[in-house]
């Protein structure tokens, strides 16, 4: 078989060189030419614009609701927006060893008594997957197994049986014989990644690619591999912890940053149905400089516990750590509640921490996060019955959230009996077993909590 002709592209400008330089002379940019296979003339391509075929009229196309082919792991399913779509190229990536080979090797194995599936791995053995299928109880599942690496062999093998759904674990170590350069480079997970898409939309497969992610936690490869999947997810967790969070950042057939939890065992990964117990603290009795909030994943309410530790400076700059909360934002509410509430904290070290590793982006927790500074600063507990939210602006106004009823009936159903919640987010029916205080506020908010 004879080597495509290759060239060598800018990822910055796009410029096209014929060798490789260390400086793109196009935008003058440095170590960003990337080989990259040559595109062929063909006759087809420079048809006659009379001929072009395939123009339609935007009123005249059906949009019709794309069918879903739920995987049987609820909490995949969620994060997907109803389950897997024919034809349709999912991306996932996680820190090496946080499961991701097992969520799939499962999920397979749910849909493979239904449909025809085939896990390719690149990584692993057959004799390994089995035993990884043995350990999970899965090794009486009917999927197919391949252990290639060649982008070839692989379009081939899928070609001839026509799956269903299809593993490519990794994409980091699938090659094309097109190209000279290693498995794992720019150019090769770039090409593979393009021609199992072409495949998985001619033929109606639908492919899960698995990917390697860098130190920065973002996938390894060229930023174009984002663009060309239709979904993307995280897998991530803590490896001295056995729960593990999948994420949707991209998602053309469903809602975005929708959230699944998974705990690992020995048996594989097990679904978590209550995922707010995760991220509350059970303390024996009333602390400190700890507040309940309830955050949005997606469509999922969460209560999460935010802790603050208000302590004299020793030094000084006072120090201001967050974890799991964006600092800055920290800095900001720290004005404020030194100008509309009066509580100064400009000579103390103030660190807050989301409880669980959960990372909040939403600015539903301000309230929350300053009732919890003003209670590890006063030393006086807040009632462990009570959950806060709420956006705080920096007129000290409290602000209205999105999906205010949703949180309260999520607390309610946990069994928190008091609420302090924006004026715009008061329900217009009482809601069972829930005592609902409304606030416009900072100073409100702290005037009831001192009287609660």
């Amino acid at each position: 078989m004879a080597k495509a002709k290759t060239i060598y592209t800018c990822t910055e400008c796009g410029g096209v060189e014929p060798k490789w330089q260390g400086q793109c002379p196009n935008c003058h940019a440095w170590n960003t030419l990337v080989e990259t296979v040559a595109e062929t003339a063909s006759a087809s391509r420079f048809a006659p614009l009379a001929e072009v075929a395939g123009l339609q009229k935007l009123a005249e196309i059906e949009a019709a609701e794309v069918p879903r082919q739920p995987t049987g792991v609820s909490e995949f399913d969620r994060v997907l927006g109803g389950g897997l779509v024919a034809g349709g190229v999912v991306l996932i990536g996680g820190d090496p060893g946080i499961g991701k080979s097992t969520l799939l090797l499962q999920t397979l194995c749910h849909i493979g008594s239904a449909r025809k599936a085939i896990y390719v791995s690149g990584e692993e053995s057959p004799q390994q997957i089995a035993m990884r299928a043995k350990r999970l109880g899965l090794d009486a599942s009917p999927i197919s197994l391949l252990a290639e690496i060649n982008l070839e062999k692989i379009i081939s093998t899928l070609q001839k049986h026509k799956p269903d759904i299809a593993v490519i674990d990794s994409i980091q170590t699938i090659y094309s014989e097109a190209l000279q350069s290693a498995p794992g480079s720019v150019a090769q997970v770039r090409e593979c990644s393009a021609q199992l898409t072409r495949l998985a939309k001619q033929a109606g497969i639908t492919v899960i690619l698995v990917g390697h992610v860098t130190k920065e936690g973002s996938l390894a490869g060229p930023r174009v591999l984002e663009h060309i999947v239709d979904t993307v997810l995280y897998f991530e967790g803590d490896q001295s912890s056995s729960f593990r969070l999948i994420r949707a950042f991209k998602n053309r057939f469903g809602a975005v940053n929708e959230l699944g939890v998974f705990a690992m065992t020995e048996k594989g990964l097990r679904e978590v149905t209550n995922p707010s117990a995760l991220f509350l603290s059970h303390h024996s009795e009333q602390v400190a400089g700890s507040c309940i909030t309830v955050t949005m994943e997606g469509t999922r309410p969460l209560l999460i516990e935010i802790q603050a530790l208000v302590d004299e400076a020793h030094a000084p700059n006072p120090k201001r750590l967050c974890v799991g909360v964006e600092q800055n934002r920290l800095a900001m509410l720290l004005a404020v509640l030194h100008r509309h509430a009066g509580v100064a904290c400009f000579d103390q070290d103030v660190f807050i921490n989301a409880v669980g590793g959960v990372k909040i982006s939403e600015p539903a927790v301000d309230l929350s996060v300053l009732l919890s500074i003003v209670s590890s600063l006063k030393n006086k507990p807040l009632d462990n019955k009570l959950i806060v939210f709420g956006e705080v602006g920096l007129a000290g106004e409290v602000r209205p959230v999105q999906r205010g009823q949703e949180r309260l009936k999520e607390a309610a159903k946990l069994g928190f009996t008091k609420a302090i919640v924006p004026k715009a987010n008061a329900p217009k029916q009482k809601i069972a077993g829930i005592e609902v205080i409304a606030v416009e506020r900072l100073e409100q908010a702290l005037a009831r909590v001192r009287d609660l």
